[in-house]
C-alpha cells in the first residue's frame, strides 16, 4: 500500500455517509498560476487591488451571459437530495463538499449583492459579502469539485454544481488568482496544440518509435501518420496517449483498428490533443480557441471525418460544444457524426464483422468497466439513447471472454467520478484525489473480491492517470487500470483488410 501523510478512507465494508467534519479539507491549497500563464490567457498578472469589485462585476456578467447560472443560484430549496451524492463529501466528511453547501459559498455572496432580501437583512437572509475569508473558502472548495455532475442527477431541479464551480473559477481567474495546473496546460495547448507542450519533432519521434515497436511485436507495418493531407480521418487523442502507460496501449489499439479496416487516417501536429481545460475554468474564450484550433487542423488536412480518442471531458466538449464553438464543420462527410468517438468507430466495424478478433488473447483479464462521468452524463454515442453506456461494453464483450459489471448504483448514469477530474489532477491536491476516489474504488474492490476482477477498463485519460496514482493507496496495483482499446489491441488479428 502506498504511504500517505493523511488518513485513507476505510472501504472494507463499502462507503457509507460519514459523520460531518467541519473544516476537514479547508487546509487544501492549489499552486497559484504564474504571471506569464495568467496574462497569456487574458487574465490579470496578479490579484488586482479592487478585486472585490472586479469579482462582483464578473459574477453579474456571468449571470447575464448564462441564464442557467442565475437560475441555479435562485431555485435551490435546501432539500438535501444532493447532500450525500458527492464523492468528495463521502471521502472527506467536510460539509462544504456537499454540493448544496459548495453552491452556498457563491449563493450567499449572490444574495448579499444581487437580491433585495440579502441587501436588507444580511445574515438573516443567509447572505454574506465577498470577504477575504469567503475568498479563501472559494479557493479551497471550488477546487474540490471535479465537475462530474453526479449531484445534478439527483437534484429535483437539475441544479448543476459544475456550472457554479466553473463560474467561481472564472471569477477567481478574472481577479488574478488562477490555479497553476489548469492555466499552464491551456497555455501549452495554445503554444503547441497539446497539454504537455510536446513539440512537432518530439511527436514525430514518438510516432516513429511506435511504428517500430508494433512492427517488432506483430510483424505488421502499422502506420502512425502525421500531417498526411487527404487522409479519410483526422484522429485526435489526449496527449498522454503518446507516451504514458497504459494510455499509449490504447493509442496502439486505435492504429491497429484503422490498419485492419483499411481506412486512412492521420494525426495533426497543429492539433494533436483534443482535451479542453478551458471548460474546467469556465472560460468561453479559451474553450473556443482550443476547439477552433482543431476545426482548422481538420480543414487544412482535407479530412472527411474527425475521430476522437479515449478522453472523458474532451469528448463532452466535442460532443456538446464543438459545433457552436468552432462550427459549422461543413467540410466533413455529413454521413458521420461530428465528432465520432473511437468507440463508435470500432463498434461500427465490429457490427459489420470488419475486424478479426481473438478473445482468448485477453483471458488473463477478468474485466469490469468504469463509466467516466463526462461521457456518462454529458454525451451520447451512436444513435440510440444510452449508447455511451452500451457501446464501450459491446466492445469489451467482443474482445474479452470474462466481463463483470460493477454495482449500477456506482456506475452508468450514477457513476462515481474517479476523483481527479475537473482540473484536480495535480500533486498538491493528492489528499483530495485519494479521498474522492473512495466510492468508486469501493465498487471496484467489491467485484475484485467477489468475482475475481483484476482489470478495470475505461475511456478517459484523466481516469487512467488518476486511478494508476491512487489505487495503490487502497492496496490495489496500478496495473489494474486499462483502456478499452488497450484490450482491443490485444485481441485484434492483423491481416487482410
Amino acid at each position: 500500500m502506498a504511504k500517505a501523510d493523511f488518513e485513507i478512507p476505510d472501504i472494507k465494508n463499502g462507503v457509507s455517509v460519514p459523520a460531518v467534519k467541519p473544516g476537514a479539507m479547508a487546509h487544501v491549497k492549489y499552486h497559484p498560476a504564474s504571471e506569464a500563464h495568467l496574462t497569456k490567457l487574458g487574465f490579470p498578472a496578479k490579484r488586482v487591488d479592487n478585486w472585490k469589485e472586479v469579482a462582483l462585476a464578473k459574477m453579474n456578467e456571468l449571470m447575464g451571459k448564462y441564464k442557467s447560472l442565475s437560475l441555479f443560484l435562485d431555485v435551490c430549496v435546501k432539500c438535501g437530495a444532493c447532500a450525500d451524492k458527492c464523492h468528495y463529501y463521502l471521502g472527506t466528511g467536510d460539509p462544504n463538499n456537499m454540493p448544496v453547501a459548495r453552491q452556498e459559498l457563491m449563493r450567499k455572496v449572490y444574495r448579499k449583492n444581487f437580491t433585495l432580501g440579502g441587501k436588507l437583512f444580511g445574515g438573516l437572509a443567509r447572505a454574506e459579502d465577498l470577504t477575504e475569508e469567503v475568498l479563501r473558502e472559494w479557493m479551497a472548495y471550488f477546487h474540490q469539485c471535479s465537475q462530474c455532475r453526479r449531484c445534478s442527477v439527483f437534484c429535483p431541479f437539475g441544479i448543476d454544481t459544475a456550472e457554479i464551480s466553473m463560474a467561481a473559477r472564472e471569477i477567481m481567474d478574472s481577479i488574478g488568482i488562477g490555479q497553476k495546473y489548469t492555466l499552464e496546460i491551456i497555455a501549452k495547448v495554445h503554444d503547441t496544440g497539446n497539454n504537455l507542450g510536446i513539440p512537432k519533432d518530439a511527436l514525430i519521434g514518438t510516432l516513429e518509435f511506435l511504428e517500430e515497436d508494433v512492427k517488432e511485436t506483430t510483424g505488421v507495418d502499422v502506420k502512425f501518420p502525421l500531417d498526411q493531407k487527404g487522409a479519410e480521418v483526422m484522429l485526435i487523442v489526449p496527449s498522454a496517449d503518446f507516451f504514458s502507460s497504459p494510455h499509449v496501449d490504447s493509442l496502439v489499439g486505435y492504429a491497429k483498428v484503422f490498419h485492419a479496416a483499411g481506412i486512412s487516417y492521420t494525426f495533426s501536429s497543429h492539433a494533436s490533443e483534443f482535451a479542453n481545460f478551458g471548460m474546467f475554468i469556465g472560460s468561453y474564450d479559451n474553450t473556443k480557441k482550443i476547439a477552433t484550433r482543431i476545426a482548422d487542423a481538420g480543414r487544412d488536412l482535407g479530412v472527411k471525418r474527425i475521430v476522437v480518442g479515449e478522453c472523458g471531458h474532451a469528448y463532452r466538449v466535442a460532443y456538446s460544444f464543438w459545433n457552436t464553438l468552432a462550427g459549422p464543420f461543413d467540410y466533413l462527410d455529413k454521413n458521420h457524426s461530428v465528432p465520432t468517438h473511437v468507440c463508435e468507430f470500432t463498434d461500427e466495424l465490429l457490427r459489420r464483422n470488419a475486424l478479426k478478433l481473438d478473445k482468448s488473447a485477453n483471458d488473463e483479464f477478468t474485466v469490469t468497466y468504469h463509466d467516466s462521468c463526462n461521457v456518462a452524463r454529458a454525451s451520447r454515442m451512436g444513435t440510440e439513447p444510452g449508447g455511451q453506456f452500451e457501446i464501450p461494453r459491446n466492445i469489451l464483450k467482443a474482445v474479452c471472454n470474462k466481463y463483470v459489471e460493477m454495482d449500477p448504483e456506482a456506475n452508468r448514469e450514477k457513476t462515481f467520478c474517479c476523483g481527479g477530474g475537473g482540473g484536480l489532477l495535480s500533486d498538491e491536491l493528492l489528499e483530495v484525489r485519494v479521498k474522492g476516489a473512495a466510492p468508486k474504488v469501493s465498487a471496484l474492490k467489491e467485484v475484485m473480491d467477489n468475482q475475481g476482477v483484476n482489470t478495470m477498463a475505461m475511456i478517459c485519460a484523466i481516469c487512467k492517470a488518476q486511478f494508476t496514482k491512487v489505487l495503490p493507496y487502497y492496496d490495489i496495483p496500478m496495473e489494474a487500470v486499462a483502456g478499452v482499446h488497450q484490450l482491443v489491441s490485444n485481441a485484434i488479428q492483423l491481416g487482410d483488410k
